[in-house]
């Protein structure tokens, strides 16, 4: 066990600020709007969803004038945030999709890979440098009841044809030296990992070179019809356009429908100091998978391009009312628990390396586990959200998934046709029933909070009774809802 002293004084210098966006390289931002606007289509949020949609637009039609308008900067929230996990899965994981989309789960394992290859080519095509690296991903068990989670995870791949290890408790050591560690399941080809920031800045700077518009530090507060077309407010005046795409997941959405459907839940992590040479032979780590233990309560880590570690999960925090403000990210208790649990996993590193950040960022979190989609005003707007915590990869399907949407005619059509971008190979994505259908809603307050505490509690205790889920989870099973870190 690793001392409190100890603990502390590692984060006593960490900044309050993600590490991914604390550099140089972080381009200036582009001017606000400063009157009224018009586009034929208008995207509202600079994260990877609004970037994706706006860039695949351009590349279907080169003429098509697109407008993206973001409160703060591109990239400044869960897309600059992330731990930089880049998953084919679609679905949070091939189990949560098998679950919910049986007749499906063959056809979206299939979509995810096509996914995540084209946006390997698409960085290489477009030079972006976000250190990408096709290294998969490591599931390791830290307690025996986790092994049998592990042997899931096996049948589900060996299912869908995926390439994995299979790794006792030696073997996964082998790969990363940490004595908690009873087995691994090594899975080759589904994750890449990047550095999310640099991923944002450069689909931002090819949406630039492509044509379309920015304004940042432009909040759109209002929505519309508008005639034949929408109108979106803004303190510099109304943006006219033909086609709207609403891209701020877990932020409140302009359309009210969609409120029920999101809980904004914080996410936390923390990134070391560059280790050294000793540090890295210590720990091995010499393939530079991502890492995720199989309990409840999760934990995800990583190596960055300069050596440091990430290190996040597990303490996923909802706030009363959906609430989101800028000191509810600064929270250390849960940093100076992520800390421990670090120590725990490495204690070889134990009062030999300091956190140089800590920081959190708002995870759009639905009951399904997975992105959900839909449209509104007679087809003229177009939302996907709902990710929760998987959406740097899966938001580039969710971008095709809108243009889909857009695609045909509204009954009052204004301005140009949008183009959809079905993934080649395979038919219409919003004929899918995973696109089609909604997740479960969250019930109104008090009985969000009350219910997404007791289910955090709940999990924590299935966590330390060997994976034995009390009355309250096996409700929330047999009802096909779910939440956890």
């Amino acid at each position: 066990m690793v001392g409190s002293h100890t603990i502390r004084a590692s984060l006593a210098d960490a900044e309050n600020v993600p590490f991914w966006l604390d550099r140089s390289l972080r381009p200036e931002a582009q001017p606000p709007l400063t009157g009224p606007a018009t586009a034929d289509l208008a995207i509202v949020g600079g994260g990877y969803s609004g970037l994706w949609t706006a860039l695949l637009a351009k590349q279907a039609d080169p003429a098509l004038d697109v407008l993206i308008v973001e409160r703060g900067v591109c990239g400044g929230e869960a897309s600059g945030r992330n731990g930089g996990f880049c998953a084919s899965s679609l679905t949070h994981g091939p189990a949560n999709g098998s679950a919910r989309f049986p007749d499906e789960a063959d056809t979206l394992v299939a979509l995810g890979q096509r996914n995540l290859d084209a946006i390997g080519a698409t960085i290489a095509e477009l030079g972006i440098d976000c250190d990408w690296e096709r290294t998969g991903e490591l599931s390791v068990a830290t307690a025996s009841w986790q092994l049998a989670t592990l042997d899931d995870e096996v049948a589900l791949a060996e299912r869908f044809g995926q390439r994995i290890d299979v790794l006792d408790a030696e073997a996964t050591r082998a790969e990363l030296n940490s004595p908690t560690y009873l087995g691994g399941v090594w899975h080759r080809d589904t994750t890449a990992l990047l550095d999310p920031a640099k991923l944002a800045w450069g689909l931002r700077r090819a949406c630039l070179d492509a044509g379309v518009r920015i304004a940042e530090h432009t909040e759109v507060t209002g929505l519309r019809a508008d005639g034949a077309a929408l109108r979106l407010t803004t303190a510099a005046g109304p943006v006219r356009a033909g086609r709207v795409v609403l891209a701020t997941n877990a932020f409140a959405p302009l359309l009210r429908r969609l409120r029920a459907y999101i809980a904004p839940v914080y996410d936390y992590a923390v990134v070391t100091e560059p280790l050294t040479t000793g540090q890295l032979d210590s720990l091995g780590w010499r393939n530079r998978q991502g890492l995720s233990d199989s309990a409840n309560q999760f934990h995800y880590y990583r190596v960055t391009a300069d050596n440091r570690i990430l290190w996040g999960g597990y303490d996923a925090i909802y706030h009363y009312g959906n609430r989101i403000r800028p000191d509810l990210e600064r929270r250390p208790a849960t940093f100076e628990l992520l800390a421990g649990q670090f120590f725990e996993t490495f204690p070889q590193l134990a009062g030999e390396v300091r956190f140089s950040h800590q920081w959190a960022g708002v995870i759009d979190t639905c009951s399904r586990f997975c992105a959900f989609f839909g449209s509104a005003y007679g087809g003229r707007l177009a939302y996907a959200t709902g990710y929760t915590g998987l959406g740097v990869g899966a938001t580039r399907f969710g971008a095709a998934v809108m243009l889909e949407l857009l695609r045909a005619p509204g009954p009052h059509d204004w301005g140009p046709v949008i183009p959809g971008r079905a993934l080649p190979g395979f038919g219409s994505l919003t004929s899918l029933r995973f696109v089609r259908s909604k997740p479960v809603p969250f019930p109104p307050e008090p009985a969000r909070y009350l219910g997404i505490q007791a289910t955090r509690w709940s999990l924590a205790r299935a966590d330390a009774r060997d994976g034995r889920r009390n009355l309250w989870l096996r409700t929330l099973d047999r009802l096909g809802l779910g939440f956890d870190s």
